[in-house]
């Protein structure tokens, strides 16, 4: 006799699948993939292979040898953190650093907490820092690999380090600017320099508009990280614009885009609701700025999802989702 599964109401169906959450997520990425490609050429592809099929490796194997469990690899959250990872690499980061990421994202900060759905930080997130403190020279080498588009191979820091460096030694952000020849334009479309997948903001806005059009994410806290990056960087370029850059350079470079569409809307390590979702925002908007205005990197916004990942419980018991039914 089969046994008869009771659960408590309401018992809703959807076509919706963890399967097809992610597959849309990949598709999402893909524009910031194809550039990145373009322009980084077979370092790149060999960067999102080591960095996926690792992922996919390990999960596979924990699953079936350690855990002894179904094999979880066909949801394709082992994929999305393969592609985020090599993303947030830089370009001419050696493939064994990627490796090493990979194995760190699932081993031990997804699969040590039971999987998908009990992560307590963005494994995509927590490897890329924890790459950047255990290899340092390889994850600040902003060396370009020569792409399809003939990109030569030259050395130099990325446009928030530049500002940083530029800062520290006296000038002023007008003549930083002008020394290297920056644009708006350059930043919104082919901002070379930073992480693989930085390099265009265009490409990242598309997959946003996609996983908006898919109902894969709620646009609160993508929202409330730009407005907060905006509303604080703006306050303090109207008090010295010689000192602070302006919201619209903060909010184009390095990977306030990248973070905010793609890895702080994780469903796991983000809110379940949506005033928690904007606190959520606000918090890792405010200390990335607070990290690239105040802090010794030049870059904040891997630190600041991480520490928010962190707060997500207390936020989630601070604003609790309505229950369904009730007004």
């Amino acid at each position: 006799m089969s046994k008869v599964l009771v659960s408590p109401s309401p018992h809703i169906h959807a076509d919706i699948s963890t399967a097809r959450i992610m597959r849309d997520v990949v598709i999402a990425l893909l524009p910031s993939v194809a550039v990145s490609i373009l322009y980084y050429g077979w370092h790149s592809v060999m960067l999102l292979a080591v960095s996926v099929i690792t992922c996919i490796l390990v999960e596979y194997l924990i699953t079936r040898f350690l855990l002894k469990n179904p094999c979880t690899i066909s949801d394709w959250s082992a994929a999305v953190t393969g592609v985020l990872l090599a993303l947030n690499l830089p370009p001419a980061c050696p493939w064994w650093v990627a490796m090493i990421g990979a194995i760190f994202a699932i081993g031990v900060v997804k699969m040590t907490f039971g999987g998908l759905g009990q992560n307590l930080f963005n494994p995509a997130i927590a490897s890329r820092v924890f790459l950047l403190v255990s290899f340092p020279v390889a994850m600040t080498n902003w060396a370009r690999p020569a792409g399809f588009l003939n990109v030569d191979a030259t050395s130099g820091a990325t446009l928030l380090g530049t500002v940083k460096e530029g800062l520290a030694k006296g000038d002023t952000l007008s003549q930083i600017f002008a020394a290297n020849d920056f644009s708006y334009l350059q930043t919104l479309f082919i901002n070379i320099g930073g992480s693989a997948g930085e390099i265009s903001a265009i490409a990242i806005l598309v997959g946003f508009i996609y996983l908006l059009a898919r109902k894969v994410i709620r646009p609160h806290i993508t929202l409330s990280i730009w407005a907060t990056v905006i509303v604080f960087s703006g306050i303090f370029w109207l008090i010295n614009p010689d000192q602070y850059t302006d919201p619209l350079f903060n909010l184009l470079t390095g990977g306030v885009l990248l973070g905010s569409v793609f890895m702080a809307t994780d469903y796991v390590t983000s809110p379940m609701s949506a005033r928690g979702g904007i606190v959520f925002g606000v918090g890792i908007g405010l200390l990335t700025m607070l990290i690239r205005y105040f802090g010794s990197y030049p870059e904040g916004v891997s630190f600041a999802i991480l520490i928010m990942n962190s707060v997500v419980p207390l936020i989630n018991k601070a604003f609790k989702q309505k229950k369904y039914g009730r007004a």
